[in-house]
């Protein structure tokens, strides 16, 4: 019996990867976080499949409906959205599991800020204009551990991906414009590719106010760098023609 930490992607059944579709496919118990996990991910599943929604349980109860699982020997996938390791609260879980000796994998998948620069058509590192990228959130209800406040991040002035933040917009923006600049272009971006998403593109200046105008509160991602609107950048050694002559030569 093996428990199953599976990312679903962010939101495109179709962004799931093989692996993950066929274990949900195989395992008789499916365990999804239904207010972020599209219910056509599990509807993969055998039509005898345990299908249990966990979005309104807590970890006790998730714990109970695994546990259950183990002692009659079914493999367990449990679905979560994006990839599991980026604020997916695994970790908590896994937790539990070990204290019980139940054996466990983990599934990766497609997370939001790489499916927001698909949706935007970019590329988040840039020769020249960056070469890190920063995963990231705002202090809320989970503190951020000392050292990892966004203007102490922003001092890298690295592409940033601020997760689960949207509602602290006005003082996300505050806090950068000291390091990146009034006019860095910022992108916010709704319920990356579900059918219904959406996004506005602006300037630290002015993404408040054209993200009130949209009325997005919840469920976006925030990308900010100069990456979003290059004025120019260099072409990467990859495709130069020292780079070509020298594969030919040694590869």
């Amino acid at each position: 019996m093996t428990v199953y930490f599976i990312g679903a992607g962010p939101g495109d059944p179709e962004l799931i990867t093989v692996k993950g579709q066929r274990l949900i496919r195989e395992c008789p118990v499916v365990l999804y976080a239904g207010s972020l996990v599209p219910r056509e991910v599990v509807l993969a599943a055998n039509p005898d499949a345990r299908i249990i929604n966990t979005a309104d349980l807590s970890l006790d109860n998730i714990t109970y409906h695994i546990y259950t699982a183990h002692l009659q020997g079914l493999d367990v996938a449990r679905v979560h959205t994006g990839d599991p390791a980026l604020y997916g609260a695994i970790g908590e879980q896994m937790r539990e599991l070990d204290k019980r000796d139940i054996p466990y994998e983990v599934i990766p998948g497609v997370t939001a800020a790489f499916a927001g620069a698909a949706m935007l058509r970019r590329e988040l590192t840039l020769p020249g204009i960056s070469q890190t990228v920063i995963l990231t959130r705002h202090a809320g209800k989970t503190p951020m551990p000392e050292g990892e406040s966004l203007p102490e991040l922003a001092q890298h002035r690295a592409t940033m991906a601020i997760y689960l933040s949207v509602d602290k917009l006005p003082d996300i923006v505050a806090e950068l414009i000291p390091y990146y600049g009034a006019d860095c272009p910022v992108a916010v971006l709704y319920r990356v590719s579900w059918p219904d998403q959406d996004g506005v593109v602006g300037a630290l200046s002015d993404i408040v106010e054209k993200v009130a105008a949209k009325g997005f509160t919840r469920t976006a991602l925030i990308l900010v760098g100069r990456v979003i609107e290059p004025k120019r950048f260099m072409d990467s050694y990859l495709y130069s023609t020292e780079h070509a002559e020298w594969y030919r030569q040694n590869g």
